[in-house]
């Protein structure tokens, strides 16, 4: 096995500049906390093979210009393993970004809790949990990189509980370490790849490139504004729909510009959340943070799919995150409906989608809302901003979709455009509905998507 870079090379690898916090004393102990026999040695040993007097190195550094409390495993130290001092040293660190107001980045490579201080060891991982609980209520962001391995009480604090979490290529990842699995456990489902595959990481990024994304994370993560997001223009159609029916066969044109399109012209760099935590991800709905006309707007996006539950965790996460950092909320939506088979009640759906109504109703950051295809019955509307939604002349929202109403109303098929006008679905009758708001391009509030 090839060896594993240090603590300080993967400091080195994303900073600019790195200053390490003053470690916290604390009174020796013979052998540590249990008096184990022959832990004082192994320890000497490994502070003479790495440098490091403990598995972690904590200090402040600036990360392409954007400052950080910067927390870095060394795992050729007892195999990065969380200790009592592990512990005083990630405490002291969440102590200082919180006085200083700065996000925390943890450069992650654990085995887990040290075996040699028994549950003292173990009971780090509450400190840890509340540091970062204390972290996240003061509104600072915590971004993690899961290097190899990331196992144990490590990948379950630190890692897992980080706002966004990035890994190597070819990590192993997982609760479970390499020695406590199972024998017949799939070596697959414990890697990077895996994790981000089940929603439970964001991205796997190369080495070479970490600098960068950490960076465009850092300096967008950090950019509070109160002020609302503008709705971007319209991409299609600029002439309202003369009925319900035509409006809806606009809706689902396959040629009518869809989320990414939008998404492309609104932001001039932005990167992506992937997962819900819940081991879910839908490609149907687009979560993450863009720069707009040099602000952070957070943006979720129906990309015309029906969305699964995992999308709508997904949002939630987002419009939470968001709300907590202070930053705008711009959403999209664009879809015939939530999914509707047994896989999707099986996920619970029903919760998701409420989960997400919740979220957006208690949100104390700006949210703004741009229907621009389908508006299909509450799987839209969950998405969807009170007072502050927008429709594009080639969209339209509904209850439920038109030839769904007709079935429920017993009606013949023959009567599903009769039954969408009265529905009242097109962009023009949900602005008399005082549904949407009036979308008048003269208007300062409407966007230029090009600033």
């Amino acid at each position: 096995m090839p060896e594993r870079p240090s603590a300080r090379a993967a400091i080195a690898l994303v900073t600019d500049a790195f200053s390490e916090l003053p470690s916290p004393a604390r009174r020796a102990r013979p052998d540590g906390p249990l008096a184990w026999d022959g832990y004082d040695a192994s320890r000497a040993r490994a502070a003479e093979r790495t440098g490091e007097d403990e598995s972690v190195v904590c200090g402040t550094a600036r990360v392409e210009g954007t400052p950080a409390v910067l927390i870095a495993f060394e795992f050729g130290y007892l195999g990065g393993s969380l200790g009592e001092r592990t512990g005083d040293r990630l405490e002291s660190a969440y102590i200082h970004a919180r006085e200083h107001r700065l996000p925390v980045v943890a450069l992650i490579a654990t085995g887990g809790s040290r075996m040699q201080e028994g549950m003292v060891a173990l009971s780090q991982l509450q400190r840890v949990a509340r540091q970062s609980a204390l972290t996240r209520e003061a509104g600072l962001p915590q971004l993690a990189v899961v290097r190899d391995p990331t196992t144990g009480g490590g990948w379950a604090t630190l890692g897992a509980g980080a706002d966004v979490i990035l890994a190597l290529p070819g990590a192993q990842v997982g609760f479970a370490g390499s020695r406590v699995r199972p024998a017949d456990a799939d070596p697959a489902a414990y890697t990077a790849e895996a994790q981000v595959a089940a929603g439970a990481a964001d991205a796997v990024v190369r080495p070479e490139e970490l600098r960068g994304t950490l960076g465009r994370w850092l300096s967008l993560l950090t950019a509070p504004s109160g002020e609302p997001a503008p709705p971007p223009r319209p991409l299609g159609a600029t002439d309202l729909p003369a009925s319900g029916w035509a409006a809806v066969r606009r809706a689902r044109s396959p040629r009518r510009p869809r989320a990414r399109s939008y998404l492309d012209a609104y932001f001039t760099h932005r990167v992506a959340i992937s997962g819900d935590r819940c081991g879910g991800t839908d490609d149907g709905m687009l979560c993450g943070f863009g720069d707009h006309g040099g602000r952070t707007v957070a943006y979720a996006a129906q990309t015309g799919t029906a969305t699964r539950p995992a999308g709508y965790r997904t949002a939630t996460r987002l419009i939470r995150l968001a709300d907590r950092l202070g930053i705008p909320v711009l959403t999209l939506v664009d879809t015939p409906g939530a999914a509707n088979d047994a896989e999707a009640e099986r996920q619970g759906v029903g919760a998701a989608i409420a989960d997400l109504f919740g979220a957006v109703a208690v949100a104390r950051t700006p949210i703004t809302t741009l229907v621009i295809g389908e508006g299909g019955s509450g799987g839209a509307l969950a998405l969807a901003a009170p007072g502050n939604t927008w429709a594009t002349p080639d969209s339209y929202f509904s209850v439920i979709a038109p030839e769904l109403a007709a079935a429920i109303l017993k009606r013949p098929r023959r009567e599903v455009e009769s039954t969408t006008a009265q529905l009242r679905v097109r962009p023009q009758d949900l602005a008399e509905l005082g549904l949407t708001r009036a979308d008048d391009r003269s208007s300062p509030e409407a966007d230029d998507p090009h600033p």
